[in-house]
């Protein structure tokens, strides 16, 4: 007990210097010590506050993860705005991020996640759909900077059904829930929470580091810059069933961070259907998703009819942000996650939407499918490894082709002329387990078609990542 309450007095003490801080763009030196301090001292609190299997009342735990990638020289007979350079580069990123929940009243929990970040991408994150490092679009420079990434409520409501046990992990308070139960979940947190989970593939922390295996590619979801967004979302267990519905608020501009306020009128609205299932004795899950997104948007149509050509610049070159106009996007997919035995795991995800607006939150892609396993050590004696093989296809719809054709760029890509492919990715990792609270893992990704350019690569990127969770 006494153990317990120190844990919730260094806590609150880290919410303190915490909030005394700013959680925008960046901070000064001062103050970014001072959020070091804090989390330092989140480190502590999480020890005395780690669960002994019983319901908790208040949780702290803490997370840090360190990438380093480097992509030699690559085949590059042109270049446009946004090319993947020509010459060897090097990339990295760095988080540092806490995690508290707290026990509201009986099924209501809060939960708030301060996080640092610094980091450099390849290129000024340009060049390619698939990008190679689901942790980049935090981090914005060498110098850290602050931002509160989570602050949400959950309430819910049990409706029968066996128990499930809950253990304690970020975002995550031990104990019991029914099995059936509704779960109303509401504020600032990213979509990806909610929405496409998937068990061997879904975190770039901890499993594949691609955007296309952490998530749909062509999931256009809606987000700031970071992946974060205010909203809201119901989720209904059944049975074997799980549904879900949500509506998030949509960036201003594309990929930017400040949000548009009027969440009636632009907005992301989710729907997921998931199914649980056994085949041949193990356990799996199917999940349908859909997603209608609607902002003030260009469309690649407009940009290349005759006024949308005037209106871009002198050179006549065609450029959505010059004829955005109120759009509605859409799409849906499949995700299927299958274990083959206890130790191998499968997944796949396909997924379509129209194509015929700007990307508008996460990466371009139109078509986007995805297939790969992951292999648990316990095989070889190892079993806080992993090894994971993962194969990625993205394409492009029709009127997007003509657009980077005639000279146009869309947000991260733009060769100034496009000879057309599908990109296409491998990536290989192998994850070893140092300690159950650390892993370091080795990690390459071989891409064809950057940008979906023909003329331009292939691209390795070889990688190392330490990640650290308590």
């Amino acid at each position: 007990m006494l153990r317990h309450e120190a844990g919730k007095i260094i806590a609150y003490v880290c919410v303190c210097i915490w909030t005394g801080n700013p959680v925008n763009d960046g901070v000064g030196m001062e103050s970014a010590w001072n959020l070091v301090l804090a989390l330092s001292l989140l480190c502590v609190s999480a020890i005395c506050l780690a669960s002994d299997g019983e319901t908790e009342e208040f949780g702290a735990h803490v997370q840090s993860t360190y990438i380093w990638q480097h992509k030699p020289a690559i085949r590059s007979p042109y270049a446009g705005p946004f090319s993947l350079v020509q010459y060897a580069e090097n990339t990295y990123t760095f988080s540092l991020t806490g995690a508290f929940g707290a026990r509201l009243w009986q099924g209501g929990e809060a939960y708030f996640d301060p996080e640092i970040t610094q980091g450099v991408p390849l290129s000024n994150l340009t060049g390619m759909g698939a990008f190679y490092n689901g942790e980049i679009t935090r981090a914005s420079g060498a110098n850290p900077i602050s931002y509160r990434v989570r602050m949400f409520v959950r309430q819910t409501w049990g409706m029968g059904g066996e128990q499930e046990s809950l253990p304690s992990a970020m975002n995550q308070l031990a104990g019991t829930v029914d099995h059936d139960r509704l779960v109303l979940t509401a504020g600032f947190l990213p979509p990806q929470d909610i929405f496409d989970g998937n068990r061997y593939a879904h975190d770039p922390r901890s499993q594949f580091m691609n955007w296309c295996n952490m998530t749909h590619c062509a999931f256009d979801y809606a987000a700031d810059a970071r992946g974060n967004s205010w909203g809201v979302a119901l989720e209904l267990h059944r049975n074997d069933w799980v549904w879900r519905v949500g509506q998030f608020m949509q960036p201003k501009d594309p990929n930017q961070l400040p949000l548009d306020w009027q969440f009636f009128k632009h907005h992301g609205q989710n729907l997921e259907i998931e199914h649980a299932h056994q085949i041949g004795g193990q356990p799996g899950k199917l999940r349908l998703l859909a997603f209608r997104n609607t902002a003030r948007t260009g469309s690649f149509a407009d940009a290349m009819s005759s006024p949308g050509f005037a209106a871009s610049n002198a050179a006549g070159i065609p450029a959505t942000s010059q004829v955005r106009r109120e759009g509605v996007k859409y799409g849906a997919g499949l995700n299927l996650e299958q274990a083959i035995t206890p130790e191998v795991g499968l997944f796949a995800r396909l997924f379509w939407q129209d194509g015929r607006f700007e990307t508008y939150a996460f990466t371009e892609a139109h078509r986007s499918f995805s297939l790969g396993t992951a292999i648990n050590g316990a095989l070889w004696q190892r079993g806080q490894d992993t090894v994971g093989l993962a194969l990625v296809r993205n394409a492009l719809s029709g009127v997007y082709r003509q657009y980077l054709a005639a000279g146009g760029l869309g947000y991260f890509i733009g060769d100034g002329r496009i000879s057309y492919a599908d990109e296409q990715v491998l990536e290989a990792y192998y994850s070893l387990g140092v300690r159950p609270d650390l892993a370091v893992t080795l990690d390459y990704q071989y891409l064809r078609n950057p940008a979906y350019n023909a003329d331009r690569g292939p691209v390795s990127i070889a990688g190392v990542r330490a990640h650290w969770e308590y």
